[in-house]
Parts: C-alpha cells; structure tokens; sequence
C-alpha cells in the first residue's frame, strides 16, 4: 500500500514538472516566432516602430570590450540592460552579434558583446551603417535542464517540488525562533520586522516575507544573511536582476562588514556595488577556500554554469521573489535546501510573453506559495508619509500599511516655485492630479513631457537636489520625449544623470522625495486595447510608492472613457479613477 501512494506521489510530481516543461517550451517557441516576425520586417519599419535604430557609427571600442556608438536619431523602445543585436542592416544574416545595452544617452551608446567576436575587425574596418535591433536570448535549456533534475535528483523530489505543489509544509523550533526574535531586536528592527526574521531563522525548509514599499525587506533581508552567516551557514543571495542582488549585498556589507561575502558574476554587472568584491567564477573569491560562514550574491543562471555550478549552500535567499517564475526558482533553489522569500504580490509579477500570461510562467513563485500560512507581513513603511501611504494601503494592503512616527509628517522642503506651479508643488498637498485634458495621446505626448520638465526645472530652482526627483512613464517613448526636452532645458549632464526618467520596471526597489508620474495616454480605445498593461494594479502601485513625500500624477482624465470588455480590466480603470480621485487637482495650461 505504501509503495503505491510513493508511485502516486512520484507521478504528480512527474506531471507537474512536464506542465512547467511545456510552459517554458511555449514560451519559448512563442518568442522565437515573435522576434522571427520582428526582424523579417523592413529596417524602415522597425525604426519607426522602436525596434531598431539606424545609422549607428562605431566610435571606439573600450578597455573592457564595450562598442561605442553614436547617431543621429534614437526612437527606440530599447532600455539599458536589454538583449539586442548589433548587425548590418538585417539581424537575419552577418555580421550580427548579441550585445546588451550599457548606456543609452539618446544619441550616444554603449553596447557589450554577449558573445565571442571572431570577426569583430569589421567594427573598425566599417565604422558606419551599423544597426540595432531587439535581441533574442533562449535560456530555454537552462530551465528545462534545471526542471529535469528537479525530478530527478533527491533534493527536487523531497523538497522542492512538494513545496512548491503545496504537498509540504515548512516547521520551526521554538528556542531557535525566540534566539532569531532576540538577535533580530538587538539589531534594532521593529517587532513587525524581528518577527518575520526569526520565523525565517527557525523555519526548515521556507519561509515568505511581503515588504510593502518603503517597509525594510532589505535591511531584514541583510541582517537574516548576516545572522545565518555567523551561525556558519553558507548563504545565496539571489534575484532576477543584478540590481536586487547588488542592493542586498551593499546594505550586507553596510550592516555587517566582517561578514565574507562576495557577488559571482560578469564584471560589467558589477557597477552597483559599493565595497563588495565581484568575481567572475566562485573558485577565484576567497570562499573557495572557506567551509562555512559566507555569502554570496549571484543570478539563478549562474548556479548552471562554470561561475557557480556544483557549489552548494544552506540557505537560498530570493529577493524581489514577486517576479520569479516557477522555473527560474527552481533553478535558484537546487543549489541549496532551505528558501526564503522576499517580495511583494501586489507589486511588479513576472514579465511573460502576452501568449502564455496566464499560464504557470505569469504566476511568481511568491504568490504560488501566498496564503499557505508561513508568511509574515511587514507593515510600517518608512518611506510614505501619510497622504501617500493612504490609498495604497486602503487598495491593496487591507488598511495595515501605516507610516512610522517620522515618516508620517514628512513635508516637502522647498524655497520658492514660481507663482505658475506654487499650487501644484505646494508641501501641503502630497497628492496632486495635473489634468491637462489633452486628448487622442497614445505612446507620446509632447505637451505633457513639456509640463513634466517644466515641473523638473521648477523643483531644481526651488532646492530640490536632482537625485531626490524621478519621473515614471508607462512606455519609452514618452521617457525618451521627456529626456529630450530635458537635454534642451538642462544642458549640465551632470545633472541631467541624476534625474531618473524611466518606466516603471526600472523604478521598482527605488525611492525619491518626489516622483512625477506621466500617464502619457488619453486615447480611450489605445487605452482599452492596452488595458491589461497600462491599467494594471501592480504598475499602478510601484509607480505612486516611490515618493517619499509628493507624488504628481500629469495626465488627461479623457483617458478613463477607455471601455475595456474584460471585466478586471474595467476593475483597473475604476481603480485609477479612485486614485486620481483622491489627488488634489490642478489645471495647468503648458509652458509657452
């Protein structure tokens, strides 16, 4: 009888690996047909489309491989750390190579090559007529081969898949919770914080922690690092991009300077961090050497090649989980047998191809293991004061985000707008609804990049540092429109670096005293054919919780006729609604 349930039990296992096989092997083909069709349409197009960019010259190449270039006229969609190739004309035939974009100023770029450039003397040989497109990476294999040892190996039959089937439930030792509690309270964090670290210390197998913007995930995340460290585990930081993953080391490294800790990694993704040493292979680090007691931040994807494969750990850290796909976890979490995971289900999921959205690869590990009951919540935010924290807590959070004592009365310091925009910047009204009532807008809008770097400049001449303003858009497009204007009217770059104009996805995990947020669109139908992106909850969320102080919506309230026929959708629009509700509203005529 027992041997019959353990054949059960293995089939399930069985099957549930072959449905997360096909979804990656959907995905897969679903993005190879998509980019096919992409490149098989003409340069001209593809330009005028944001896919390509023309008339690209080699400057230089740099002292780490990087490919200069320069032109005339950039409208791509494109955005630093993007996939793309480098080619001739059509990224069907050669030369082409696979290269990621460093650095975009608008006309002056730096790609890297991902890949070894045989031929890379026609750089020099032909500096002109060189061409960008999307790129195309399939890391299919590496997923399907991190699936099939899940199925096969001890560690994927006895942990992992039962975990994430929800065929396994996680325990904890009192005594080694209440030492968590206590070290956790000598370290200073709040009860909310210590609770959710010891339950994450004493777990043996998983454990979730949501932090809600502005509430300290990653300073709990750096002191549980420090506190499995100094028991003598060996720990893995983890996440989808470098950026969580430097982040997470560098408050490591700030809180706990004698513990060992390193990043495996290229060296180019190496930029962000401050005072932690990166390695391109884990044998060159001193860990190598070391039995027990480190840590060590790397990508999924590294712990499956030469840089970290067959190097074991304790415990796996995932850190912006929200938006870790079921197989990229598994791939992360081979490398060790206990898992904790920091995120936020009501932030930024997974990004997918819109052909398989709603399957498994839409569905983050974070909120597949949400609701289980081995999850702690943290809910004082020290980012928003308390108009800002209002309706995010009153839409997704069930009215528990509240703001500490200092974070609650905090008011924007500034000396004196213009008369102009005095009721728009002024301190006492933390949300403000700019309606400039345009109309039939799309990915662009001219007069409304002019208000948002109007808006800028009135800040900057007022006292507010450049780093302390951001500005989040929904598409490139518009960020593009904004940063070219912004070039006109702030010709200092090195003030201009500062000021971060960028979408959503890249605003995640960042804060600034005040964020604009440009809704660009007013076209109602644009918008409901958009309507699962440009309306989504979680977009709507990261966007208006960057700010520590005001937050300015610039827009058109045209945009709320959009119809869309699903009825979450319709949802999504009334929830914009509510929030522009909300604001303090303003008319502003555009600058002349």
């Amino acid at each position: 009888m027992q041997g019959a349930a353990e054949a059960t039990h293995l089939a399930e296992l069985g099957r549930f690996v072959e449905r997360l096989r096909g979804t990656v092997i959907r995905e897969a083909a679903a993005e190879r047909q998509r980019i096919t069709a992409v490149w098989n349409k003409p340069l001209a197009e593809r330009v005028a489309d944001g896919q390509a960019i023309e008339g690209l010259r080699v400057v230089g190449l740099n002292a780490a491989g990087g490919i200069q270039l320069s032109c005339s006229r950039n409208q791509s969609r494109f955005r630093e750390g993007d996939a793309l190739c480098l080619n001739r004309g059509s990224p069907l035939f050669q030369p082409r190579w696979t290269v990621t974009l460093e650095h975009d100023d608008e006309t002056e770029l730096l790609v890297l090559p991902l890949e070894e450039m045989p031929d890379a003397g026609v750089l020099e040989s032909t500096p002109e007529g060189w061409v960008l497109d999307e790129g195309y990476q399939d890391l299919s294999a590496f997923y399907l081969d991190a699936l099939g040892e899940a199925g096969d190996s001890l560690v994927g039959i006895q942990r992992i898949l039962p975990l994430l089937m929800n065929r396994m439930r996680p325990r904890a030792a009192v005594e080694v919770y209440e030492r968590g509690f206590g070290l956790a309270e000598e370290a200073g964090l709040n009860e909310e914080q210590a609770e959710a670290l010891a339950q994450a210390y004493a777990t043996d197998l998983a454990w979730l922690i949501q932090g809600p913007p502005g509430t300290g995930k990653t300073l709990v995340l750096a002191h549980l690092a420090r506190m499995l460290a100094e028991r003598g585990e060996r720990v893995l930081i983890t996440a989808l991009t470098h950026r969580a993953i430097s982040n997470a080391l560098n408050k490591l490294g700030q809180i706990a300077p004698h513990i060992p800790l390193a990043k495996i990694g290229q060296v180019q993704r190496a930029d962000g961090l401050v005072g932690v040493e990166n390695y391109p292979y884990f044998n060159l680090a001193p860990m190598a050497e070391m039995e027990k007691g480190y840590v060590i931040g790397a990508t999924p994807f590294a712990t499956r090649t030469k840089r970290l494969a067959g190097v074991e750990f304790d415990t796996i850290l995932f850190d912006e989980a929200s938006q870790v796909t079921l197989p990229l976890a598994v791939m992360g979490m081979l490398a060790g047998k206990r898992y904790i995971l920091f995120g936020d289900q009501k932030q930024l999921p997974p990004v997918v191809s819109s052909r398989t959205r709603r399957g498994d690869l839409q569905r983050s590990i974070f909120e597949g293991l949400t609701g289980q009951g081995y999850e702690s919540m943290l809910a004082q935010t020290y980012r928003l004061n308390t108009e800002l924290a209002e309706w995010p807590s009153r839409q997704f959070y069930d009215g528990r985000l509240v703001p500490t004592e200092g974070a609650a009365r905090r008011r924007l310091q500034l000396a004196s707008p213009p008369p102009r925009l005095q009721e728009v910047l002024d301190p006492a009204r933390p949300k403000v609804f700019v309606d400039l009532q345009h109309r039939n807008a799309t990915t662009r809008n001219h007069k409304e990049a002019g208000v948002v770097v109007d808006l800028i400049l009135a800040l900057l001449e007022s006292g507010l540092p450049p780093g302390e303003v951001g500005v989040v858009v929904p598409y490139r497009a518009q960020s593009r429109e904004i940063r070219a204007l912004l070039r006109s009217a702030l010709p200092d770059r090195e003030t201009r670096q500062w000021i971060v104009v960028d979408t959503v996805e890249r605003m995640q995990g960042q804060e600034r005293d005040v964020v604009i947020v440009s809704l660009t669109t007013s076209n109602p139908w644009f918008a409901a054919h958009l309507a699962e992106f440009f309306f989504q909850p979680e977009r709507l969320n990261v966007a208006i919780t960057r700010p520590r102080t005001k937050v300015i919506l610039v827009g058109s309230r045209h945009v709320l006729r959009a119809e869309p026929e699903d009825p979450e959708q319709q949802a999504s629009v009334a929830l914009l609604r509510d929030l522009l509700d909300s604001c303090t509203c303003c008319l502003l005529e555009p600058p002349a």
